[in-house]
């Protein structure tokens, strides 16, 4: 994997052109914080977008981009509302969303103003092993993996009434991978798995997983001001175009979420003093 400056524009430009002049740069250069964005970064993190963008105007006009923009684009919305498509107005309602909504308007300026190769996505909630327990599915795993090596006894959680689209990272990657070589220039592809699952399905799922049924218990400080009550996408233009398609199952997903977090706590463990 190529380290980046992406503060510089013609350091950047040497690590996604390849020799014939074609090559392939993901961006998705706003923080993985969820609702929050810090003041003092949201402005450096769309300039280095926009560097990314000039970088490639300038010195590798064919380099395709693929911007991966979040779910969180179309703010509140309702179960009527659902499944989500592409041409659903865009209505952001925390500075995260707001910042990638600008992501994705940049690369629409540049596609449409500099006939640039340029991809975009909304990409919804990816899962997978190894992800930060920032995230609300690796947290909750995290926290079945402690009470199984006996360090917690219970399950906290925000609200686990909500629904979200929950998609292995594994299948995710192959969505982009479809997207950098067959999608259609200046257009938006939902990446998601067209399925809505409460929270409180993945507790139940994780339970039936580890064999546990801790009690689970509400952490008000997890609960944010505004909050989507379901979640859920259409995949049907990105299937349509390439065919694709999800094939890891939730379950699979959530087992190796575990044993990954049991890897963590055997060696934390192993490292305490005795």
């Amino acid at each position: 994997m190529l380290a980046i400056d992406l503060s510089g524009r013609r350091a950047l430009v040497a690590g996604v052109a390849d020799d014939a002049g074609y090559g392939f740069a993901i961006a998705k250069a706003l923080g993985e914080a969820g609702a929050t964005v810090c003041v003092g970064t949201w402005p450096p993190a769309l300039n280095i977008f926009l560097n990314l963008l000039e970088a490639v105007h300038r010195h590798a006009p064919a380099c395709r981009i693929l911007s991966v923009g979040s779910s969180e684009e179309y703010g509140i919305v309702t179960q009527d509302d659902t499944p989500l498509r592409e041409d659903r107005p865009l209505r952001p309602v925390s500075p995260y969303a707001v910042a990638r909504v600008a992501q994705e308007n940049l690369s629409m300026v540049y596609a449409g103003g500099f006939n640039m190769d340029i991809v975009c996505t909304r990409s919804f909630n990816h899962i997978g092993a190894g992800q930060s327990d920032m995230f609300v599915v690796s947290s909750i795993a995290r926290k079945f993996a402690e009470v199984m090596t006996g360090r917690r006894r219970s399950i906290v959680a925000g609200d686990t009434s909500i629904v979200r689209d929950f998609l292995d990272v594994r299948d995710v990657v192959r969505a982009y991978y479809l997207l950098l070589k067959n999608g259609k220039r200046g257009e938006v592809y939902n990446v998601c798995s067209g399925r809505g699952i409460p929270v409180s399905g993945i507790i139940t799922t994780l339970m039936e997983i580890t064999g546990t049924s801790p009690p689970v218990e509400l952490d008000q400080s997890l609960l944010r001001p505004v909050e989507n009550r379901v979640v859920i996408g259409s995949n049907a233009k990105l299937h349509e175009l390439t065919g694709w398609q999800p094939e890891i199952a939730l379950k699979d997903t959530l087992a190796a979420i575990l044993e990954y977090w049991r890897g963590v706590a055997s060696a934390t463990q192993s490292s305490d003093p005795a």
